[in-house]
């Protein structure tokens, strides 16, 4: 998977199409992430020692990789990725479009 958390990707399939946000997990066994913004669940939890009061919670839910692209703000627009491999072995990724590395 090419994501990392902190990556600015762009939601391009489902309900939430055209909404963009940071990675905040990557679920790499499952093939999902969780991004900032997109895709909100409610969640009914009983009170407890963590939580003292109960109720109806609002939190992200993961969405499936393949419905999120990379987001290059130079291109302004979600993009596919390049891997690239410099001499000294250490890799980068670099935006298809322009160059511009993420």
């Amino acid at each position: 998977m090419n994501y990392r958390v902190k990556d600015t990707v762009e939601v391009i399939a489902g309900r939430e199409k055209g909404k963009r946000g940071r990675i905040l997990k990557v679920l790499p066994a499952q093939g999902r992430v969780i991004v900032e913004k997109v895709n909100f669940v409610k969640r009914h939890t009983k009170p407890s020692q963590k939580s003292r009061q109960g109720g109806i919670v609002e939190k992200e839910g993961s969405i499936h990789a393949s419905n999120v692209m990379l987001f290059c703000k130079k291109c302004n627009k979600a993009v596919r990725v390049r891997n690239l491999r410099g001499a000294d072995g250490t890799g980068s990724r670099a935006c298809a479009r322009c160059g511009e590395l993420t």
